[in-house]
C-alpha cells in the first residue's frame, strides 16, 4: 500500500521508514525481518492472513523491487497445464513443453496464492516445487523464491476461519520454512490507518529498489560473521524450545529443528541489518513464532505455552551442556523431570521447586500423588521452597494416612456409583502391603477432594498411581 505526498507525488521523506514502507506498505513492519531473512536465505515463504491484509501485493511488490521474472497463480484455480504449458513428445521420444507466458519455466520467484483452496492433486504437483525447484522431476533453474500465501484455515473448533480455506497437509505445511501472520487493521496505528486509507499505488523507484537490495546485502553479512558462540546457543535454545512446546502438546520435526535454527540466525541477522539495538529474545521470539507449521494446519497455538517455552529456553540458552537443569528441561515427561530433579542434589531451591511443581501440576491423578510420596520418601521434599513444599505435605498428609470424612449420597447418586467402584479396587489390594495402604489412601483421599467424578477416573487414578510408584521406586 504505497505511501503518497499528495501534492509533489514523491514517496513522503522519512529516515525511519523500514523496507517495506519504501516499497509502499505501510504497517507491516513487526514482520519486516522474517520478510528479509526469507529473501537472504530463499527459503520457502507462507503468508496467512485475512482477506485484504495486502498479502498478494506485498509478494509481487517485493518481486518488482528485486527486478525479479515471477509468475502469479491462483491455486484455487490451477491446473497442471498452467504451470508447465502442454506436454508434446519430441523426436528423440523424450516430453517437451510448449511454454505459454504463463508457465513457470524461467521464473525467478513464483507466488501460489489461495493455496489453502488448491485441490489436493495440485497439491501434491505443487510439493516438489516448494520442496526442491523441481516439476516433474525437471530442476527449475533460476527459481529462487517460492512464495505463497493464504486465508486462516477453517477447523472444527474454530468460527473465525474461511469457509473453503482448508488446513494444509502437515507434510506441505512443514516445507515452508517460514509461515508469517498479516499485521490486521487493528494493529496498525491511528496515523498508519490514515495512511493507507490515502494509499495511492505507484512504481517503486530505482533508489528504493536499491535500498531493499542493500539491506539484504547487509543482513548476508551479518549471517556470515555470526560467532560460533551465538550459533552454539541459538542451537541450545532451539534443543530446548522443541522439547518444551512438546510437553505442551506442540510437536515439531526433525526437519523443522534444523530449520527453526537457521530461521533464528537470519532473522537476527535481518533485525541487526534494520536496527542494530535490537534485542535478542524478542527477536528470537519473532523467529519462533514465524516457524511453526502449526498456524498453517489450523491448529490452535497457545500463547501462554508458547511464551513460557520461549522464556524458559531463552533464560537457559548459556547452560552448560553438562549442566543437568538441561537434562531436565527437555525430557519430555513430567515423571521423568522429576526423578532427574530429585537426582540433582546440587540443582538449587528455587530450580528444584520450580521443576517439580510444573512437573506436578503435568500429572494425573494417582501418578501425582505416587510422586508426592517419592520426595518425601527420598528426602527431596526439603529441598523445595516453602510454599511448594506445603502443597505437598497437605496431600501428603491424606497418603500417609486414612482420610476421615463423612457423606451421605443417593444410590442412584454419580457419587455413590464412583465410592462402589473404589470399593471394588481397594478389595483388590493386598492389606500385607505398606504400599497397598498408600494406594487406598491416595484413591480415597482424591475422593474426598471430589477429584474423581465417574468410576473410569477413580479407575485411572488406581491404575496411574501403582505404576507411578513402581516406576519411581524402581529408577
Amino acid at each position: 500500500m504505497a505511501r503518497i505526498n499528495s501534492k509533489t507525488g514523491d514517496f513522503a521523506a522519512n529516515s525511519n521508514r523500514g523496507w517495506l514502507e519504501r516499497i509502499g506498505l505501510i504497517g507491516l513492519s513487526s514482520i519486516e525481518a522474517p520478510l528479509l531473512a526469507a529473501l537472504v536465505t530463499g527459503s520457502p515463504l507462507l503468508l496467512i492472513g485475512a482477506h485484504g491484509t495486502a498479502k498478494s501485493l506485498l509478494l509481487t511488490r517485493v518481486a518488482s523491487a528485486l527486478g525479479l521474472e515471477f509468475r502469479h497463480y491462483n491455486a484455487s484455480l490451477l491446473n497442471f497445464d498452467d504451470l508447465v504449458g502442454f506436454p508434446l513428445p519430441g523426436k528423440d521420444g523424450t516430453l517437451q513443453y510448449v511454454r505459454t507466458p504463463a508457465s513457470i519455466w524461467g521464473a525467478g520467484a513464483v507466488i501460489f496464492d489461495e493455496i489453502s483452496r488448491c485441490r489436493p492433486d495440485i497439491q501434491n504437483k505443487l510439493f516438489p516445487i516448494i520442496h526442491e525447484r523441481k516439476v516433474q522431476g525437471i530442476s527449475l533453474d533460476g527459481l529462487r523464491y517460492r512464495w505463497a500465501a493464504m486465508n486462516p484455515p477453517t477447523t472444527d473448533d474454530d468460527d473465525n476461519g474461511y469457509s473453503g480455506s482448508e488446513p494444509l497437509d502437515a507434510a506441505l505445511a512443514d516445507r515452508f520454512a517460514f509461515i508469517v501472520d498479516m499485521p490486521t487493521w487493528a494493529q496498525f496505528t491511528l496515523a498508519q490507518q490514515l495512511d493507507v486509507i490515502q494509499t495511492e499505488e505507484k512504481p517503486i523507484s530505482q533508489s528504493e529498489a536499491r535500498y531493499l537490495q542493500e539491506v539484504i546485502s547487509r543482513t548476508e553479512k551479518i549471517l556470515s560473521r555470526l560467532d560460533t558462540t551465538f550459533t552454539s546457543g541459538i542451537a541450545q535454545y532451539v534443543q530446548l524450545v522443541i522439547a518444551l512446546l512438546a510437553q505442551a502438546g506442540l510437536l515439531l520435526s526433525p526437519r523443522r529443528a534444523t530449520l527453526l535454527y537457521r530461521n533464528i540466525l537470519a532473522i537476527n541477522a535481518a533485525s541487526l541489518a534494520i536496527n542494530p539495538n535490537v534485542g535478542l529474545s524478542d527477536v528470537t521470539l519473532v523467529a519462533l513464532r514465524s516457524s511453526l507449521p502449526q498456524r498453517a494446519q489450523g491448529i490452535a497455538i497457545p500463547e501462554v505455552k508458547l511464551l513460557s517455552a520461549h522464556k524458559e529456553a531463552i533464560r537457559s540458552i548459556h547452560l552448560s551442556l553438562k549442566d543437568p537443569l538441561r537434562a531436565i528441561l527437555c525430557a519430555s515427561s513430567p515423571l521423568e523431570r522429576i526423578q532427574l530433579a530429585v537426582k540433582a542434589t546440587k540443582l538449587p531451591k528455587s530450580e528444584f521447586s520450580r521443576v517439580t511443581a510444573d512437573a506436578l501440576a503435568q500429572l494425573p491423578h494417582g501418578s501425582r500423588e505416587a510422586a508426592i510420596v517419592h520426595l518425601f520418601e527420598t528426602g527431596a521434599v526439603g529441598r523445595l521452597n516453602a510454599a511448594i513444599a506445603a502443597q505437598a505435605g497437605e496431600s501428603y498428609r491424606g497418603i500417609a494416612s486414612p482420610e476421615s470424612f463423612s457423606e451421605t449420597v443417593h444410590s442412584r447418586d454419580a457419587r455413590y456409583i464412583t465410592w462402589s467402584r473404589i470399593k471394588d479396587l481397594l478389595s483388590k489390594l493386598n492389606p500385607n502391603e505398606p504400599r497397598a495402604h498408600l494406594q487406598a489412601n491416595a484413591l480415597a483421599s482424591l475422593f474426598a477432594k471430589k477429584q474423581l467424578a465417574t468410576p473410569q477416573d477413580a479407575e485411572n487414578a488406581f491404575t496411574a498411581f501403582a505404576r507411578t510408584d513402581d516406576q519411581l521406586r524402581a529408577a
